[in-house]
């Protein structure tokens, strides 16, 4: 009994600690001139991975892979949402997530990704360049511990473990790499996707390549 009031006092403190990780910025010698040209940008879908430190019980992959599903289009959407808020800080225009989803489906694009070439995507897409992101979580404490959090979080509850977001910029018409933003987040409580996507972007704003600088 001791013990989970220790813990229920303790969960508070660290729902909402951020314990910062590493980050990694690339940037092309040709980011600047290609960019200059730029007139709209489309967000895709995120490639997401799920893995566990240990097997929970009951485990079902189906479950997580269908998890992985959500988070990626949730994290679209929250990459979206973030920078449409600072578009005064940006001189490109941003496709909408709907748009950007109806034509991949219209194309036959729709979960193919990772089989095109990002030349091929731009022009389905109609836009100058594409930022891709791939997250990949690891649940890292115990049901109960993650249960625990989610009662004690407002009902948020989300899953318990460590994260890492890549973002990439890819030119439309040659496919080229120009920018590429790693950052990892350690030991911590992801609320959720939105908050998740919330914390990192924050790291991203001030790399972000078409950020008008003062």
């Amino acid at each position: 009994m001791k013990r989970l009031l220790n813990l229920i006092f303790f969960i508070p403190f660290i729902a909402f600690a951020q314990f910062e990780g590493s980050k990694q910025v690339f940037k092309s010698a040709h980011l600047p001139a290609a960019i200059a040209s730029h007139k709209t940008i489309a967000i895709l879908p995120s490639d997401v991975l799920i893995t566990n430190r240990k097997q929970p019980k009951n485990f079902n992959p189906e479950a997580d892979r269908e998890q992985e599903k959500k988070m990626s289009t949730n994290i679209q959407g929250s990459i979206y949402t973030y920078l449409l808020k600072r578009s005064i800080e940006y001189p490109i225009s941003i496709q909408t997530v709907d748009e950007t989803n109806l034509r991949l489906k219209t194309a036959g694009m729709e979960g193919n990704l990772d089989k095109l070439t990002k030349t091929e995507i731009a022009a389905a897409l109609g836009v100058d360049a594409v930022l891709g992101s791939r997250f990949e979580m690891r649940e890292t404490q115990s049901d109960g511990l993650a249960i625990a959090t989610m009662i004690l979080v407002s009902g948020a509850g989300g899953r318990t473990g460590t994260g890492k977001l890549t973002l990439t910029l890819n030119n439309g018409t040659d496919g080229e790499l120009l920018w590429r933003f790693y950052k990892s987040m350690n030991e911590n409580v992801i609320a959720s996707s939105t908050d998740l996507v919330e914390r990192m972007m924050r790291k991203v704003a001030r790399n972000f390549p078409y950020r008008i600088i003062d």
